[in-house]
C-alpha cells in the first residue's frame, strides 16, 4: 500500500448553514412530486447535489416546488433522515432529500430536463461528482466518499467507517498521484500484472514498504488503475470479503476498531502503525456515525 502520505487536517464536514426544518410532500403527479417547503426563513436550492455548489435561489417557507427525479450527492443529516439523495426540481436545481417529509418514489435522473420559462436557473446545472476526486477539499472528499462506502457495506458488510478511514489514509484525502490520476483510493496492487475483475489496468508507482522490524524503505510496486472511483470502492470491499486471509475481520462487524486490527494483521499493509492510524482517523472524525445498521 502507499505509505508516503502527507498529513491533512479535516475542515468541519457536512455543515448545514441553512435553518431548514423540513420539506413536506403534498401531491405527486406522474413521475414528479409536488412538495411544499417548511423552513425558518428560506432554503437554498443549488445547481448541483451538494452544499458546495452555487446557490440558485432561495425557497420561501410553504412555497410549493415540483421535484422530478433523484441523484446521489452529498450525504447530509437532516431533520427527517440521513441520506445522500438529492431531489432535482422541475427547473433543474437540487434540494436535499434529508429535508423531505415522506418518501415520494422518484426515478433516477438520467438527463437534464429542459428548464421552464417561469423560473429559470441562475447558473448552468452542474453534475455532482460520482465519488471522490483529487481536486476536493477534505470535507468534499469525505462527503463524496460516504455513498460509495455505504454501498460497499451493503454489498460486503465491511463497516463504512473502516472504508472511509482507509480511503483517507491510503489516498491522502484523494491527493496522492495514484488516487488523483488513477482513481485508486486504497492502494490496491496488481498481482502477476493482473488488474483483477474491477480495475482497468496496472501502473508502477514508488511506494514505502516496511519489514516486520518496522524498518521502511522505498520500492516500486504495480498498482491497479480504475475507470471510476466507484470501481475502486467496489474492488476494495470485494477483496476484503472474498480473500480468505481477511475472514477473521468479519467476526467484528460491530467493532470497526478490531475489524481494522484484523485486516492489518492479515497483511493489508506493512506499516506497523497502520491500525493506530486508522483508528485515530475513525475517532477524530467520528466516522462511526456513517456505519449502517444491517
Amino acid at each position: 500500500m502507499l505509505r508516503s502520505l502527507k498529513q491533512y487536517v479535516l475542515v468541519p464536514a457536512l455543515a448545514l448553514a441553512a435553518t431548514a426544518t423540513t420539506l413536506v410532500v403534498t401531491t405527486a403527479p406522474a413521475d414528479a412530486a409536488v412538495i411544499s417547503v417548511r423552513v425558518n426563513g428560506t432554503l437554498a436550492a443549488r445547481n448541483g447535489a451538494a452544499n458546495w455548489f452555487t446557490q440558485t435561489r432561495k425557497i420561501k417557507n410553504k412555497q410549493k416546488v415540483t421535484v422530478t427525479c433523484k441523484v446521489s450527492g452529498q450525504y447530509l443529516r437532516g431533520n427527517v433522515r440521513r441520506t445522500a439523495q438529492w431531489d432535482r426540481t422541475a427547473i433543474g436545481d437540487f434540494i436535499s432529500h434529508a429535508y423531505v417529509s415522506g418518501n415520494p418514489k422518484l426515478p433516477t435522473c438520467v438527463t437534464a430536463p429542459a428548464p421552464t420559462t417561469a423560473a429559470p436557473v441562475a447558473t448552468p446545472v452542474a453534475a455532482v461528482p460520482m465519488g471522490p476526486t483529487g481536486t476536493m477539499t477534505n470535507a468534499q472528499f469525505l462527503a463524496a466518499s460516504i455513498p460509495a462506502a455505504q454501498q460497499s457495506q451493503r454489498d460486503t458488510r465491511v463497516p463504512t467507517s473502516v472504508t472511509l478511514a482507509q480511503a483517507i489514509l491510503e489516498s491522502g484525502w484523494g491527493r496522492s498521484s495514484l488516487s488523483a490520476n488513477d482513481r485508486n483510493f486504497f492502494g490496491m496492487k496488481c498481482f502477476n500484472n493482473s488488474p483483477g475483475a474491477y480495475a482497468a489496468g496496472c501502473k508502477s508507482y514508488s511506494t514505502q514498504e516496511c519489514n516486520a522490524a518496522g524498518v521502511c524503505s522505498t520500492t516500486v510496486a504495480t498498482f491497479r488503475t480504475y475507470a471510476t472511483a466507484a470501481a475502486s470502492f467496489t474492488d476494495h470491499g470485494m477483496a476484503l470479503k472474498n480473500l480468505s486471509r481477511y475472514a477473521a475481520a468479519f467476526n467484528y462487524l460491530n467493532d470497526p476498531n478490531q475489524f481494522v486490527a484484523e485486516v492489518h494483521k492479515a497483511g493489508y499493509a506493512t506499516d506497523p502503525l497502520y491500525t493506530t492510524k486508522l483508528v485515530s482517523l475513525m475517532q477524530k472524525y467520528n466516522l462511526y456515525q456513517y456505519d449502517l445498521a444491517l
